[in-house]
């Protein structure tokens, strides 16, 4: 498969905080900006809900690559970045176990205007999905 048409088929999973990074997202969608039709936006209150397990079995079901967008040092739920960013560490120690691209999961801070942030981490992890199928064809 070419890399242009792994970028559109690859799967994209976005974990969005519902405080900040989803409407960064939308904020994407009022300025007329567009992102790739191969990205799924799931609002969540905040991603340290997920266990380890959540993000190994996302990879084990076809999801390609997951940005877990948070609101960063400015999460309203105390301790909870800083135990997402924990938790991330781990998991990329487990996908190093399995053989994956730990750049497959990625953590970033995006807030409620953020939009060019946004496409430019969206744009990113598909550029690294392009790349990863290149290399492997």
């Amino acid at each position: 498969m070419a890399g242009d048409e792994q970028a559109t088929t690859s799967r994209i999973l976005i974990l969005a905080t519902d405080a900040c990074a989803y409407p960064g997202a939308d904020n994407v969608g009022q300025i007329h900006s567009e992102y790739p039709a191969n990205t799924y936006i799931m609002r969540v209150p905040a991603p340290a809900m997920f266990p380890e397990e959540f993000y190994l079995r996302c990879f084990e079901k076809g999801i390609d690559g997951i940005i877990v967008m948070s609101c960063g040092h400015e999460c309203p739920y105390e301790g909870a970045y800083n135990r997402l960013a924990v938790r991330i560490g781990e998991v990329h120690k487990q996908m190093k176990e399995r053989g994956l691209n730990t750049n497959r999961l990625r953590l970033c801070a995006i807030c409620t205007v953020c939009a060019k942030a946004f496409l430019k981490e969206v744009r990113q992890m598909g550029e690294l999905l392009a790349g990863q199928a290149s290399a492997s064809s």
